[in-house]
């Protein structure tokens, strides 16, 4: 099928998700995807997913941390949407026959309050709207292969979303230092890499104060009682079948992922 339109996009996305089809950068082919057909592309997507059931919770961000920008070459953050569907729960192995080259990646995870309203929100009014503060571990899946893209790409993937697991110890935003807030992330027992919260767009408030701007760019707003996933703080690992990943956070505990 050519790919020459957003209507066209989104059908090749879903059809590879729902496929387990990777194929090359939509931008090879249609290189009128730039960052606003993007978006048109990710907004169509999830309205086919609702029109079949599907119920958005809240969004993800993507590439806030310098580590991930730099791994895959791409130097900008971006948001993507979440559905109930991509809710994994905690225990439940990644579920490799609906993936096609799943990875994890730990993150710091928001449950609004209230709803958060741009343009001109900043870190400080973003985290008046924080109810309850996770850690989180999120499956990424992307579409294309060897996960090699281009920001517009990526963009229309909705940021390689896949599934994501909450952990079980929320805290409120008061009690944390966020920046300070340290991961440890384990594959197979072995410690692999880790980070603070500093590494998301300096503080995780910052990402959060991002998705809100980005989504009133589109007339679109945070919504009370959404989940939202900042970002992965470390270099996503795959989880492969067998792979033990674990997710080990200063305050928020700890998660375990297996392959």
């Amino acid at each position: 099928m050519a790919i020459t339109d957003i209507d066209s996009c989104a059908t090749e996305l879903l059809a590879c998700e729902e496929e387990r089809r990777d194929r090359g950068p939509i931008t090879e082919e249609w290189s009128g995807l730039d960052q606003a057909s993007a978006y048109a592309v990710q907004d169509e997507v999830l309205r086919r997913k609702v029109a079949a059931g599907q119920r958005v919770i809240g969004v993800k961000l993507g590439l806030t941390s310098r580590a991930k920008q730099q791994r895959m070459n791409v130097h900008a953050p971006l948001t993507g949407w979440l559905t109930d569907a991509m809710v994994l729960q905690a225990g439940v192995p990644v579920p490799q026959d609906q993936l096609i080259h799943p990875r994890a990646e730990p993150e710091i995870v928001f449950v609004l309050g209230a709803d958060l309203v741009g343009p001109g929100v900043t870190a400080a009014t973003a985290m008046a709207a924080v109810d309850m503060v996770y850690a989180g571990v999120e499956i990424i899946d992307s579409r294309y292969r060897d996960f090699r893209f281009t920001l517009p790409d990526v963009i229309a993937d909705n940021a390689s979303s896949a599934k994501f697991i909450l952990g079980g110890v929320g805290r409120r935003p008061e009690e944390l230092d966020l920046m300070m807030e340290a991961c440890l992330l384990e594959v197979n027992g072995a410690i692999v890499d880790s980070a603070t919260g500093g590494a998301v767009q300096g503080h995780p408030a910052e990402a959060l104060a991002l998705a809100a701007n980005d989504l009133a760019s589109r007339g679109l707003r945070l919504e009370a009682g959404w989940i939202v996933l900042t970002g992965g703080m470390t270099d996503a690992v795959f989880t492969t079948p067998g792979t033990n990943v674990g997710a080990h956070f200063t305050s928020l505990g700890s998660i375990a992922v297996r392959g």
